[in-house]
């Protein structure tokens, strides 16, 4: 006893988990082949700035398995000895965020364009037996877990994470091997535990450890897991047996995970360029529900046509490099039920309130209260609300609409609409003309709109009848030639015919002349 309580404060691991931790091995580059040149210059200067000041430092994580296979990464993770004080101290702009993982952000830049490198402290490789048992869970402890540096709770879920440890228990402690790799830019050496440089030459996704304990230990795996295969799948990579037989039965566990978490991890899935394929995982493993309420809607609408559109445009937008917005597409997969409940109250309110009472409906019931009273529900709201705007093309409407914050989203959002065949196309073409055309050309695009509406709003009215010359005696019996009744003669200029053509032109203009504006 005396002995566990002296390395749990030293953060050792006990000897039982020891022949976890794997063996060590450095892959030189001219083996591994990674290409120096698509490193990210603000990873090599967090991983220099550390190793100038004497710790040990590498770029981890996906960034490593992504250059392995000849991925250029988007996202770049630097793991140290240093603790997290000792990071921020070694930069001008870092901050120490989280209580159940204590990392800290490295922000270069400002405003959208800023971008942070994510470093962590190698952590131990503790056995749950060994840490601080907590009665409550992920949602209802943090009273508990004051204090606490490692902490679990009755099912093994690990609560607090926070016992720094060597790099070999902080591989052990990683969850697949084609995560667990250090890459030394400086020296050009991958340093590998588990076999992940096998395992992606196998094209193999394997946890390392017992995969059911693995997924106690953080219920989130089982979402992380499914993301991977649909990542890789592209690229051949299949999920070992072992590490996903657990997972149907393991995601039961997801409930007591907090909402915000769940709803950050769905988030990941549908918007990392692989949303298609990661909605095909989880059906294949068997987790088309129960995961997330909100995921549960998106899988179940994923073959609906304005969904399957939206999916893949969010998909190539990725592909681009082009950024993405969750609020668009949960505007996408709730989009139907806004329009029937708007329908439906249609019948009985003014159009814009019976919207706005159909999205207060629909976020109460398909969002809560999970960013859906934030920024993402405002957008959301504001893209619903623009879609009937679309539609009023005179006055000043089309001005101001324009030049919203929202309007491209907005328009995007009309523009999806339109290529299944729910608005005209044309409509959709006429605004993206509107949105780039000087002031003068939309002056135009108006004027256009308001001939044509003024034409339309003439043509029911007036119903020409072709006239017949005066007729002849010889042509008196031809019925082509008699008047119609109640007609005189329009070369004759009697009154009755003349006051007959005013009131027919009358409707199409006002008092002014000029059209009437729908």
């Amino acid at each position: 006893m005396i002995k566990q309580f002296i390395n749990k404060l030293m953060g050792k691991a006990p000897a039982s988990t020891l022949s976890n931790l794997g063996k060590r091995h450095v892959v030189p580059a001219k083996v591994h082949g990674i290409n120096v040149d698509w490193v990210d210059e603000r990873a090599l200067n967090v991983v220099r700035t550390l190793q100038d000041r004497g710790f040990e430092a590498y770029i981890v994580g996906g960034a490593v398995r992504d250059l392995l296979l000849g991925l250029k990464p988007k996202d770049f993770d630097v793991a140290t000895n240093a603790t997290p004080e000792q990071v921020k101290a070694a930069f001008r702009r870092a901050f120490i965020i989280g209580r159940r993982f204590r990392i800290v952000h490295v922000v270069y830049g400002r405003g959208r364009e800023h971008e942070v490198i994510e470093v962590s402290t190698f952590r131990a490789h503790l056995d749950n037996a060994e840490a601080e048992q907590v009665k409550g869970n992920e949602r209802s402890s943090k009273q508990e877990l004051a204090g606490m540096k490692h902490a679990v709770d009755a099912s093994g879920r690990v609560l607090r994470d926070n016992v720094w440890g060597p790099q070999d228990q902080d591989a052990a402690r990683r969850d697949f091997t084609i995560n667990a790799m250090y890459y030394d830019p400086e020296t050009g050496n991958v340093i590998d535990y588990h076999g992940g440089i096998a395992d992606a030459k196998k094209k193999v996704i394997r946890m390392i450890g017992d995969p059911a304990t693995r997924y106690r230990e953080d219920p989130v795996r089982v979402i992380r897991a499914v993301r991977f295969a649909a990542k890789l799948a592209g690229l051949g990579f299949k999920m070992e047996a072992k590490t996903a037989a657990p997972l149907k039965k393991a995601a039961k566990l997801l409930a007591d995970v907090p909402q915000s978490r769940l709803f950050d991890e769905m988030l990941k899935l549908l918007q990392t360029g692989h949303a298609l394929a990661s909605i095909e995982q989880l059906k294949l493993h068997g987790l088309a529900k129960g995961i997330y309420p909100l995921l549960d809607i998106v899988v179940e609408r994923a073959n609906e046509q304005f969904v399957t559109t939206a999916l893949n445009d969010t998909d190539r937008r990725v592909g681009e490099g082009k950024p993405v917005a969750p609020s668009f597409l949960l505007a996408c997969v709730l989009w139907s039920d806004v329009r029937e409940t708007w329908a439906q109250r249609s019948v009985k309110q003014p159009s814009f309130p019976a919207l706005q009472d159909a999205i207060d409906e629909v976020f109460d019931s398909r969002i809560g209260d999970v960013s859906g009273r934030g920024k993402l529900g405002a957008d959301m709201r504001e893209i619903w609300m623009m879609q009937p705007r679309f539609e009023k093309r005179s006055g000043s409407g089309p001005w101001t609409l324009v030049d919203q914050a929202r309007f491209r989203a907005g328009f995007d959002f009309m523009r999806l609409r339109a290529d299944v065949g729910e608005v005209d196309e044309a409509l959709s073409d006429w605004w993206q003309e509107f949105s780039i055309a000087s002031d003068s050309e939309r002056e135009d695009l108006l004027q256009q709109v308001r001939q044509a509406q003024q034409k339309a709003q003439r043509a029911p009215r007036v119903h020409s009848v072709r006239r017949a010359p005066k007729p002849t005696d010889e042509a008196t019996d031809d019925p082509r030639f008699r008047p119609v009744s109640g007609e005189g003669d329009e070369a004759s200029g009697d009154a009755p015919a003349k006051k007959r053509r005013r009131r027919r032109r009358k409707p199409t203009g006002d008092a002014g002349g000029s059209p009437v504006a729908e």
